[in-house]
């Protein structure tokens, strides 16, 4: 599992890192993490719906920030736990763009055991580094 959850950050939100060895990989696990937060068991959420977006933001630690609340997004506007099935992150001349086909299925509370509603990402804490090892992000999620 690279992501784990912290306590010590904030204590009335709910706070996780991510790591990967590449970009992609990285969104792919923070949004994982985040879903995890809403869903406790994320294999439960069949792929019925697709939704493709596009993102562009000056730097890709904005751009995750912008990734993660989609997806919050789309959970609220059209009550979608949605997933990245394809991801592309891409440096263009004025920052950086991400496309990427979600795929998921509306919450129904029969099958989907819900747990804790995200509102949104923060900035509190909120990071985006390339290390030795890749990448590794620190997220909090206002609950």
């Amino acid at each position: 599992m690279p992501f784990e959850y912290r306590g010590d950050i904030a204590h009335a939100d709910v706070a996780f890192d991510a790591w990967a060895e590449d970009l992609a990989a990285l969104f792919r696990e923070a949004a994982r993490a985040a879903m995890q937060v809403m869903v406790q068991d994320l294999s439960a959420v069949r792929q019925t719906e697709t939704v493709e977006i596009t993102l562009d933001q000056s730097d890709e630690e904005m751009l995750l920030f912008d990734f993660l609340n989609e997806l919050i997004f789309y959970k609220d506007a059209r009550k979608l736990i949605l997933l990245p099935a394809e991801l592309k992150i891409n440096k263009v001349d004025e920052g950086w763009r991400l496309q990427a086909t979600l795929r998921g299925e509306e919450i129904d509370p029969a099958r989907h055991r819900l747990s804790t509603d995200v509102k949104a990402v923060t900035m509190l804490r909120f990071s985006l580094s390339q290390v030795p090892e890749g990448w590794r992000a620190t997220v909090v999620l206002d609950v």
